[in-house]
């Protein structure tokens, strides 16, 4: 297929392309970074050098790319998730407003399958692990309903479009491997080591990960699966509790520190406490049932 990957040259843009291309598929990948664009072409993709916000420089890219599928991946995540909140509103922007470009160049042109990066983690459900009918959580904490609410808007403008054009979401969990927060190369690795990301209260908080080339994987399986909302997580959903003193010991950190729910409620606010008390985990049976998705055990499981 000629394949058009929105968010090439990132985290998940990269791996993705590589598996894409591996499998035979013609990609052509969007980035305005001039780096990523040499990767790309590195790789033996073809590359757009457009903006999400030029609608006009969409439907010209998505001509020249006779894409059959069109994958968004757009994020403008910061290096540190701690920086976060500041990034929140330009990152709300561009899936929002740019990726609402992207979807209507998609339809103009006639695209026959639209994928569309969704969240696994900001999903709530009770009791359990939250399936593919779960809401998001968009009556959580401050910041994280935000983020919620930003994934609803992108899941309704999805699944509600008017045509022919077939959509598929895919709720990724948190993304681990190379060129992430979650590695210990990371911020999150970073973080860890000097012992700021503590386990608050009981520790409680359900957290869903997916290494980035398992996704990568389950993304090209999506090509071709029936349309619909799958959970792109691995086997291993885990209370805080249980996965940060794992991870910390990956990465080469001492064990994290315990502070107390009022103690993180003070010192780092409502969205740590949610997060590490409140986070629900995500079930992956229909992911690993329709797109064959076998993703392997978090790496500081193995260590």
């Amino acid at each position: 297929m000629n394949v058009f990957v929105a968010g090439a040259s990132g985290a998940i843009g990269l791996p993705l392309v590589s598996a894409l291309l591996s499998q035979g598929h013609t990609v052509t990948g969007m980035t305005r970074s001039e780096l990523g664009a040499e990767k790309l072409m590195a790789m033996g993709a073809k590359v757009a050098r457009v903006s999400a916000f030029d609608v006009s420089g969409l439907e010209e890219a998505l001509k020249s790319a006779e894409a059959d599928v069109v994958i968004d991946e757009l994020t403008a995540l910061p290096k540190d998730p701690a920086e976060y909140g500041a990034a929140f509103p330009g990152d709300r922007q561009l899936r929002l407003e740019g990726g609402g470009n992207l979807h209507r160049a998609a339809q103009a042109r006639g695209v026959r399958r639209y994928i569309q990066q969704a969240s696994g983690f900001f999903l709530r459900a009770e009791p359990g692990l939250a399936d593919e009918s779960a809401p998001l959580a968009v009556d959580a904490s401050p910041g994280i309903a935000a983020g919620a609410q930003m994934y609803a808007e992108i899941e309704s403008r999805l699944r509600n479009h008017s045509g022919n054009m077939e959509g598929v979401l895919l709720r990724y969990g948190f993304f681990y491997g190379p060129n992430t927060w979650y590695h210990p190369d990371g911020a999150t690795g970073a973080s860890v080591r000097r012992r700021e990301f503590p386990i608050i209260g009981q520790g409680e908080g359900i957290w869903s990960f997916v290494h980035v080339e398992d996704a990568a994987l389950a993304t090209v399986a999506a090509l071709t699966a029936e349309p619909g909302t799958y959970n792109v997580v691995d086997d291993h959903p885990a209370a805080v509790k249980t996965w940060l003193p794992e991870f910390a010991r990956w990465v080469g950190a001492p064990p994290p520190p315990h502070c107390t729910e009022q103690e993180a409620l003070e010192s780092a606010g409502q969205d740590a406490l949610y997060f590490g008390t409140k986070l629900c985990g995500a079930a992956n049976t229909k992911a690993k049932k329709t797109l064959n998705f076998r993703p392997r055990r978090p790496e500081w499981l193995q260590a």
